[in-house]
């Protein structure tokens, strides 16, 4: 605080006093790529939405280069709704029928991400829309659920398997913001329903990523959910996996997105709370952070 100064002049001394405790940040992640998963509440709520755009503009502005990659699990379900397709989910996954895959894609590109860039570029950004179908950007393999009766086959659900990062780079290295859906073609021909968060990880990995970041719908991870003063702000890999079969289920795929990433040479992943708003700017630019850090053995 400037001793004597206005209330003008005081915010302006906080405001330099924030742009000065983000210079190491900028001088460590200048020209890193920073994978994002965006989901939760951020995605449906406009306010946040906006709040989450202006943050990719900014990052790309001061030298970052921001990848985003999305699900959509309320909108495609909205979707499917209005087309008279009941939504079945078994085991956390949405069971995909071949006529559902078709809404699958279509609303994830042709409406999240075409509203996502459209709110980024108007932030002052340079997004380029893609999906794991362009440029072979991610192979996916069929997945099935596992019972104690043994595999489910719940359709076209698949797995990351293969990332060809070429189309993602050479988009950054033009400045673009890359914004990523999840579908992503087998080698059987068949398009797959990919879960956003692993292959946001998978992501992460084949980009050479020095960081991974997961909006969530909390403030963290809990290691005793739902005791609050259970929040966990730093875990090492070995930790997670001890602690992952017991999470929340909504957690684990987030978690085990984090655990792949840092298994798979990204340095550090977080799970961030996508309610409040600029929270990515938080976590790359402020000493203390926000959310849960997960870091290499």
């Amino acid at each position: 605080m400037i001793p004597g100064a206005n209330p003008d002049q005081q915010l302006a001394s906080i405001k330099a006093a924030t742009l000065i405790e983000s210079l190491p940040w900028l001088r460590e992640f200048h020209d890193k790529i920073v994978v994002v998963k965006f989901g939760g509440n951020a995605m449906v709520d406009a306010e946040l939405q906006r709040a989450f755009c202006e943050d990719m503009a900014y990052l790309r502005w001061v030298g970052i280069k921001p990848v985003v990659v999305h699900g959509g699990g309320p909108q495609i379900s909205a979707a499917l709704k209005e087309r008279g397709i009941a939504s079945e989910f078994k085991g956390g996954l949405r069971v995909t029928s071949k006529e559902t895959i078709g809404v699958v894609r279509d609303v994830l590109r042709n409406q999240i991400s075409a509203e996502l860039a459209e709110m980024i570029a108007a932030a002052g950004g340079d997004p380029v829309v893609l999906s794991g179908e362009d440029s072979f950007l991610f192979r996916a393999e069929k997945t099935y659920l596992e019972s104690e009766q043994g595999p489910v086959d719940i359709g076209f659900v698949g797995e990351v398997n293969t990332v060809n990062p070429r189309v993602v780079l050479d988009a950054l290295s033009q400045g673009k913001i890359p914004v990523i859906s999840t579908v992503a073609p087998g080698a059987d021909g068949e398009l797959y329903n990919v879960n956003a968060d692993l292959a946001a990880a998978a992501a992460a990995i084949a980009f050479g990523a020095s960081k991974l970041m997961v909006l969530t719908d909390v403030a963290g991870l809990y290691s005793n959910w739902p005791n609050l003063d259970s929040l966990v702000s730093e875990i090492s890999a070995a930790e997670l996996e001890e602690m992952l079969p017991n999470l929340e289920s909504g957690m684990i795929p987030k978690m085990q997105a984090c655990l792949q990433a840092v298994i798979g040479g990204v340095p550090r992943a977080h799970v961030i709370d996508g309610r409040t708003p600029h929270s990515i700017l938080l976590e790359i630019f402020t000493q203390s952070g926000v959310g849960t850090l997960v870091v290499p053995n």
